[in-house]
């Protein structure tokens, strides 16, 4: 019996170290996981991060190959960023219950590069306020869609809006390409 009991007090001081090695490792321990970020703000996030691409290409691109084509029939450089400006306005109208833009913007209209350049960045600006200004409880409103004469959650309009401007932004890639450039995004990045 007494071996039993010497047994069983060794076997219990072991559980003890190891219970305490164990807590001393958990400073180690991996962090738990940060908590899902918010509708609006993931939203948010990526409507200013195709904005932030976009504009990048609109300050970066030469001016004197802001009316380059790859072929006639295709928008010039600059036609292509126009368009999908004048496109989140009519997302951003539509969403505010306002009429949408009745004059579509022509390149002569915006004869500088640095006026198209504001151009898209008020944009998207304006966009990333209305989304801010929506938060989470306004990720449901619903808004009449002015491309299909059909309600649609905010939300789901925007995510559409998000997904043409990234599809612009691969077609400026291939104007890049075709001009000989390399893309703001393509460029290797600066070690920190």
């Amino acid at each position: 019996m007494k071996t039993l009991v010497k047994n069983f007090a060794i076997v219990f001081a072991v559980a003890l170290l190891i219970q305490t090695a164990r807590a001393q490792d958990a400073p180690n321990a991996p962090p738990a996981p940060k908590a899902a970020d918010r509708p609006s703000k993931v939203l948010l996030d990526n409507w200013n991060d195709i904005g932030r691409k976009l504009t990048a290409m609109a300050e970066d691109f030469p001016e004197d190959k802001y009316d380059f084509k790859p072929n006639p029939a295709q928008r010039s450089f600059a036609e292509q960023l126009l368009h999908v400006s004048v496109n989140l306005y009519f997302f951003i109208e539509a969403a505010k219950g306002a009429k949408p833009p009745s004059n579509i913007p022509k390149r002569a209209d915006f004869a500088t590069k640095a006026a198209v350049v504001d151009y898209v960045k008020k944009s998207f600006a304006d966009g990333a306020a209305l989304i801010k200004s929506k938060g989470d409880r306004g990720m449901s409103d619903l808004f009449v869609n002015p491309f299909g004469n059909q309600q649609t959650r905010f939300s789901d309009g925007a995510w559409g809006f998000i997904e043409h401007s990234g599809e612009h932004y691969g077609q400026l890639v291939v104007y890049y390409r075709i001009a000989g450039l390399v893309p703001p995004e393509s460029r290797p990045k600066p070690k920190k």
